[in-house]
């Protein structure tokens, strides 16, 4: 249940961060917290020099949803919700994300475990105001 105590969570990031488990991949889940959204995108798509950067594809999730779509991350079977994004397992160990509008970005084994680890050691969680 969301509360206006909720939409006054802030974090002490503002810039674009990956996981410290990705160490120097230049493949990574990257997250930004803009406000009332957090922002995910892929950093290989900035790899392509051919790829505009004001067109990368970027999922925002709500403030308030933020911890839901983190259990989801560790869940063998996320608990779906409309107001988060989906993330579908490949058989390969990665994730697909996709929110609603139809977005995805898809992510490796390797980028997909190194976000995992972030998340268990508390790099991607919201501090109190």
């Amino acid at each position: 249940m969301s509360t206006s105590q909720d939409a006054s969570v802030r974090t002490n990031r503002s810039d674009w961060f990956k996981s410290s488990f990705s160490k120097d991949a230049t493949s990574c889940v990257e997250v930004r917290f803009d406000g009332g959204a957090v922002l995910i995108r892929d950093s290989k798509y900035l790899r392509d020099p051919a790829n505009d950067p004001a067109r990368q594809p970027v999922i925002s999730v709500h403030i308030n949803m933020w911890s839901q779509f983190l259990s989801n991350v560790v869940e063998t079977e996320p608990n779906p919700a409309n107001s988060v994004p989906s993330i579908g397992r490949t058989t390969d160990g990665g994730a697909i994300v996709r929110d609603a509008h139809g977005t995805a970005l898809v992510y490796t084994a390797a980028e997909w475990d190194a976000f995992t680890a972030g998340l268990r050691a508390g790099e991607f969680s919201l501090v109190s105001a």
